[in-house]
């Protein structure tokens, strides 16, 4: 007896409500992309879910990222969501004894697009750093913050959980608590240095006698331990006021920081000790950014570059 595509959905959605307990907004957003699957397949003229094969699945696949009339071209990644369902549904056919195999069990979603991070060139990073000025305690503690943010590659939240203890000016370096509870002493640059030492004397004492006293490097207005939200909203000021039109995010001055490093000859794995990356793959993605600089400047240099 045939199964109508329609029929079978329903018992899978019925399924994971009454079976599995899936909450409301999954089984709304299962519903709709299982549906337009029903639509996509009632198109190409296949009615009963029995006859289903690979080539249908991998077709609805590719039309969710070409779009039609009533719906625009997906995102990989929401194109991959639509592509779960329909595995699940395929899946629970064939363990349930509804089609004797799993036409969607070979069929992968569509791999997401690498975005590469967004890093700023030298001279917008330099602005930026001389943009707080050096007169008042918020200038000098935004100043110290940004310059710490670029010399060590480490992450806001890690900048604004370091205390004093943690900044060793002698040895000019910085003992940042990464994820996972994972500690690493980074150097520090000397105009990074600087900056800090002049916070420390000439700003930090003003903000913490407003407070209860605290180890945080960093003080917001109250004495208190800067924000990773104010901290970000330095970074995002500043940006503002240096002119700097690019898309500004908390880790710009930490992918300049590799790219940077990269680009002046760093070993990539020196670049993920300092990062605090658990894999060097992780890191290895800041290398497609020199590699593209690298073949711009072969284009333009090379005699035979064209040719």
């Amino acid at each position: 007896m045939a199964n109508p595509v329609e029929q079978v959905i329903t018992a899978y959605l019925d399924h994971l409500t009454v079976e599995r307990g899936t909450a409301r907004n999954t089984l709304d957003s299962y519903s709709r992309d299982l549906r337009r699957y029903a639509a996509h397949l009632g198109r190409s003229g296949v009615t009963d879910f029995g006859k289903i094969t690979e080539k249908d699945v991998m077709s609805f696949g590719a039309a969710l990222r070409e779009g039609d009339d009533e719906h625009p071209p997906l995102a990989a990644s929401s194109a991959a969501r639509a592509l779960v369902a329909v595995r699940g549904l395929h899946r629970f056919a064939h363990l349930d004894g509804i089609t004797d195999d799993d036409p969607a069990r070979e069929v992968r979603p569509p791999a997401a697009v690498k975005r590469l991070p967004k890093a700023l060139p030298v001279n917008d990073v330099l602005r930026l750093l001389d943009m707080p000025g050096s007169e008042g305690e918020r200038a000098l503690r935004d100043r110290a913050l940004l310059e710490l943010l670029y010399s060590t590659g480490a992450r806001i939240s890690e900048a604004v959980g370091l205390d004093l203890d943690d900044v060793d000016r002698e040895e000019r370096t910085v003992l940042l608590d990464g994820k996972g509870g994972k500690q690493r002493l980074v150097p520090i640059g000397k105009p990074a240095v600087e900056a800090v030492e002049a916070y420390l004397v000439r700003a930090r004492p003003v903000l913490a006698a407003r407070g209860r006293g605290t180890a945080a490097l960093f003080l917001n207005a109250r004495g208190t331990r800067l924000s990773r939200q104010s901290a970000w909203q330095v970074l995002k000021t500043n940006a503002e006021r240096a002119g700097i039109s690019a898309s500004v995010s908390p880790h710009t001055l930490r992918h300049s920081f590799a790219t940077h490093l990269l680009e002046g000859g760093a070993d990539v794995r020196v670049v993920q000790e300092l990062l605090g990356h658990a894999s060097v793959t992780t890191t290895q993605v800041y290398t497609l950014l020199t590699v593209n600089t690298l073949r711009e400047i072969y284009a333009t240099a090379h005699p035979r570059a064209l040719g």
